[in-house]
């Protein structure tokens, strides 16, 4: 039968703005059960990656770093900073029982002057030695960096061969990389001599203090990963003990306080998407219920003309699942776009990294919401589609129910 010429699609249309009405609630349920999941998924996702990209067991930063709050911004946020330690440092770690592997990074924050053409967090990495940075970057990148030319995060609005000045230095953009939902896609990443030359013109420009600040002699951080056998905790410990004004941060304890605010995020969008439900549910259910007896004696009708009990609470239900499937596809539509187009606004707000999943993760949990969605909304219909099979058609045709 052509659902078209059917009595629920007829009653579907026949007046638009309870029909919109209803689908609203529906909008609803489908919006905040999808929007809902794939936040908390997002946030999962950022810290997944986050873990991965930090990739070591210990960072050692200079005594006075670890002392700022921008330290934990600047690792986990982006936040452009920089802080530097004499490279000694560096050799004293390698040396260590129970280190290992150690690998040198540089950060260096670009200006908003006019010697450099965007404010972003610089990174510079020993291709060599890296085991945090590299694997990411090999899946975008299989060249080796040369003088002068830099990686950009994907949310920078930089592409393959554009040109950026950095303290009056022009630097090459050799490759854009993948997204990782982290500070990583808001920064700048170059190979050692280029940091080095970048920091030298900062220091010429004096736009910050480095003070006494010898490029060949300084590095800012070093990432290291502890031999089996042996605990982190150990390791930090004899850090602490033999390598003077150096701080060893643990980054599990980095990404644990990441984690609980990521923990009070899900928790605080698990109950608002069960409010929501618990105020639609029942609104739409009571909606359904005041239609049909608005209709009764067109039910009554229908009743006389040889339809069954059975066939009234099937029209009925099906002009629910009408309601229900619109109302819930146009909030998937609505929770994937704005989720997708405003990422990068929640991601800031809320200080947490944010990674969506894949499209083919995104559309399975979409048809997942959907189907969810439409699932409790024909439901909400049951008691109204279970009335109006019962009514007694005699009293309602002499208007006495």
């Amino acid at each position: 039968m052509n659902i078209k010429n059917s009595i629920s699609f007829k009653n579907f249309t026949r007046k638009p703005a309870r029909t919109a009405a209803l689908c609203l609630l529906s909008v609803f349920l489908s919006f905040s059960v999808l929007g809902g999941s794939l936040v908390v998924l997002a946030l999962k996702g950022g810290l997944e990656s986050l873990e991965t990209r930090l990739g070591a067991d210990i960072m050692v930063v200079p005594y006075e770093a670890s002392t700022k709050a921008e330290l934990s911004g600047m690792v986990l946020q982006g936040n452009p900073g920089y802080f530097y330690m004499d490279r000694s440092v560096l050799e004293k770690l390698q040396d260590m029982d129970g280190v290992k592997q150690v690998s040198e990074q540089f950060y260096l924050a670009s200006a908003s002057a006019s010697c450099c053409s965007m404010a972003v967090q610089i990174i510079g990495y020993n291709p060599e030695t890296d085991f945090t940075i590299n694997p990411w970057i090999e899946k975008s990148y299989k060249g080796t960096l040369g003088e002068g030319e830099i990686l950009v995060g994907n949310d920078l609005n930089l592409f393959p061969g554009d040109c950026v000045m950095f303290y009056g230095t022009p630097c090459t953009v050799a490759a854009k990389l993948d997204k990782t939902g982290t500070y990583l896609d808001t920064s700048v990443y170059t190979g050692e001599e280029t940091i080095k030359t970048l920091i030298g013109a900062a220091k010429e420009k004096k736009i910050y203090d480095f003070g006494e600040v010898d490029p060949d002699r300084i590095v800012s951080c070093v990432l290291i990963n502890v031999e089996d056998g042996y605990s982190v905790e150990e390791v930090r410990n004899d850090i602490k003990l033999h390598v003077r004004k150096v701080e060893a941060v643990q980054t599990q304890d980095m990404i644990t306080d990441v984690s609980g605010q990521l923990t009070g995020t899900s928790d605080f969008v698990m109950v608002l998407i069960g409010v929501l439900w618990i105020l639609a549910l029942p609104i739409l259910g009571t909606a359904f219920v005041m239609i049909a007896n608005e209709r009764k004696k067109e039910f009554a009708i229908l009743r006389v003309a040889g339809a069954s009990r059975k066939i009234l609470a099937a029209i009925m239900m099906k002009e629910a699942l009408l309601i229900n499937v619109l109302g819930s596809l146009i909030g998937a539509v609505l929770a994937v776009a704005l989720t997708v187009l405003f990422g990068s606004l929640l991601e800031s707000s809320l200080g947490l990294p944010f990674l969506l999943p894949g499209a083919g993760k995104m559309v399975a949990i979409s048809i997942a919401a959907v189907a969810v969605s439409v699932l409790a909304g024909t439901l909400s219909a049951v008691i109204a589609a279970w009335r109006i099979s019962r009514i007694d058609t005699a009293l309602i045709l002499r208007g006495e129910n």
